[in-house]
Formats: structure tokens, sequence, C-alpha cells
């Protein structure tokens, strides 16, 4: 029977990149995999074909071949560099399938230990504006699994050994044939471990491990913001069976504040002040977030929204000894509730207001009955 045409076989056409044929590949082994059609002979047929196109249109130099020859480039070991020849298709294929799914199709080149290894947790701190400006020192309690103590993390009991697995021989993997493909997978007896309990610890029941309560002193740096995460080495769940421990993640919220308002190394404060002190200028004093004061001037005419920079009165840098600015915006409140005094003297004023002293307006007039002529 005549060779479908490699193309067709993938459904792609000559044009297609290298991760189209891929992915298209990729699809099609999924489907007729053995695994999933043992008792389909056609589908392991589908399969066979579909890995052999790959194999060819994978490769530049074949690809090349193939589109100038067509299957005579490979027949009989033909097409010199490019052919067949004595190659090994079932050590291609595993290599394929370990780079498209993992230790399951053929891996096995990680730690026999890591998957012992115990869980990363996770544990959300709050802290205020203040504590993140100065940083500092917190016990924090959680659960977590913690290496036994009676047999030391082993999982046997004292005076006992773990045994070489039956069923790997201690190496972790077993591997099975599924036509001429060979399937490696991690031995489910041992979990890839290499070793049997033969005499469990009673205190752990084997695991190496138990559920404990655990204190902890942890050190919140200056400068940190919220959404800063830090990462705690093997501090988090003891591993089973002498793995290692996990990690201990914390997640920092910093609350927010009063008073400022934060961006990045900077804060941001609004001052109110009255028409007067706008329009005479005054001296003020403000917080900062060390617990301070600082004095900053308003010069006469001050619009509302002008902001003041007060350099190295934010917050700190995380990594490093500069500090950000602390930004004063001022907000010209307009008063409310007045008396008659206040009422008079400000109608006072409005009689003798002039279009100088209220230059924008001048200039918002102006452009208005600009518009409105136009």
């Amino acid at each position: 029977m005549a060779k479908r045409d490699y193309y067709e076989v993938l459904g792609v056409n000559k044009s297609a990149s290298a991760d189209q044929i891929k992915s298209a590949y990729r699809k099609l082994a999924v489907k007729y995999h053995p695994d999933k059609n043992k008792d389909d002979k056609g589908a392991e047929e589908k399969f066979k074909e579909a890995s052999e196109a790959y194999h060819v249109l994978s490769n530049s130099e074949r690809k090349q071949n193939y589109d100038n020859f067509g299957h005579a480039a490979f027949e009989n070991g033909g097409g010199g560099r490019g052919g067949f020849g004595n190659f090994d298709f079932s050590n291609h294929f595993s290599d394929i399938f370990e780079d498209f799914f993992g230790e399951g199709f053929g891996g096995g080149r990680r730690s026999r230990r890591s998957n012992n290894r115990g869980s990363d947790l996770r544990y959300d701190l709050t802290i205020s504006l203040e504590e993140a400006f100065s940083g500092k020192k917190q016990d924090i309690k959680f659960s977590t699994s913690e290496k036994c103590d009676t047999c030391s993390g082993t999982g046997s009991s004292p005076g006992h050994q773990a045994g070489t697995c039956s069923m790997c021989g201690g190496h972790g993997q077993v591997r099975s044939s599924q036509g001429f493909f060979t399937v490696q997978q991690t031995c489910p007896q041992c979990a890839g471990a290499g070793e049997e309990i033969t005499h469990p610890c009673s205190s752990c029941n084997g695991q190496g491990k138990k559920q404990a309560s655990k204190r902890l002193s942890v050190t919140i740096p200056k400068g940190v913001d919220d959404g800063t995460r830090i990462r705690l080495s093997g501090k988090g769940e003891a591993g089973s069976r002498g793995g290692g421990s996990g990690d201990l993640y914390l997640f920092i919220n910093v609350h927010s504040h009063d008073l400022f308002k934060r961006s990045d190394e900077n804060l941001f404060f609004e001052c109110p002040v009255s028409i007067a002190d706008a329009a005479l200028g005054t001296s003020i004093e403000i917080p900062t977030i060390d617990g301070g004061k600082a004095k900053i001037k308003i010069p006469a005419g001050t619009q509302s929204g002008k902001q003041f920079r007060l350099r190295g009165k934010g917050m700190p840098y995380m990594r490093g000894n500069d500090f950000g600015d602390l930004y004063v915006q001022v907000n010209t409140e307009v008063p409310i509730s007045l008396n008659k005094e206040q009422k008079e003297l400000l109608e006072k004023f409005r009689e003798i207001e002039n279009e100088k002293s209220n230059p924008s307006i001048k200039k918002f007039f102006q452009k208005a009955k600009t518009f409105w002529k136009n």
C-alpha cells in the first residue's frame, strides 16, 4: 500500500511552520496513542504513521529532501544524510514524548527524592504603613508537618531500615511496552523512592513526618509594599521519608492609611487650607510617616491643587539606603456656614475685586465669549 503524503498525514500544508507541525503531531499522537486505544490496531498504525511523518518534517534537512524527492528520498536507506538508514524510531519517539508530556513518557531523570519534597506553605500577614516604613520582627504561628522525632524522618521504626522496592528494584521507575513503544513511569508501589518501608514507624505510620503547630520569628524588611512576597527557604512542610522541606511564602498586605497614600516609594498627602491663607500666604506644619513634623511655606496666591515636594520624606527603598519623596497637595477649602460679619466682608471684597486679582477667571470668560461669538 502506497504511503500517504506526510503533510496530508499531519493535516498541514507545505508552508506550515515548525511550531504548527509540532502542534499538529501532538494532537494526533494524543488521539491515537496505544495507551488510549489498546484494542484498536488501526489507531496504532495511525500513531506510527503520524510519528514517521513528524520525524521527517520536524527536521529541516529531512524536510527539504522530502519536498524535493518525496518518499523516494528515504527508500532503502537513501537520501544520504537525510535518510532513515538504521534509525531507532523507539528512542526518537521516546524523546519526543518526554519533551511533550514529561517523565511519564520515558523521563525518569528527576531525583528519586524530588517526589518526597514537602509542600510549600502560604502565610498572609497584614501590617500598617508605619510598620512597612520601619520594618519589624513578628512571631507567626501556623499548622504544618514536621520531621518525625521518633524515626528522624526515615519512616522506619528505630533499629530498622527501608528495603529495596520489590516492584522497581530500587530504580523508582517501571517500564511497560505498548507495541513498539516503551513507556517509563514512576513506580506506583514506592512512589519513585526506590525503597519500601518494611517496619513502619509507629509515631508517623511510615510517613517520616507528622502534623504540628509551629511558631516562627520572621523579619519584615523596611520598605515592603502591598503584595510583597517573602520566601523563607525550607520553612514549609517537611518532606516524607527523608525528602527535603518545602518553602514558606509570606504575602504582605499593607493596610491603608488615614492620611498618606502610597505609590511605590513616594507618599502623597492632601492638606486643606483656608481661602485667606491661600490668598495671603502662610506656613503650616504637616505630619511625616516617621512620626515627626515638617514645615512648609504656602506662598501668597497659592492655587488649590498645588503640590509641594519634600525630598526624602517618603518610604525607604527595600534595597539600599535611599528614601522616596513626600508630595503635599494644597486643597483650598471654601468656607461654609458664614456668620453675618463674614458675609458682609465677603460682599465688600466681591465689590472691590478686579480682573487682575483673578486672571484665570478673566481668561476663561474671554474664551467663552469667543466661543459664543463664533
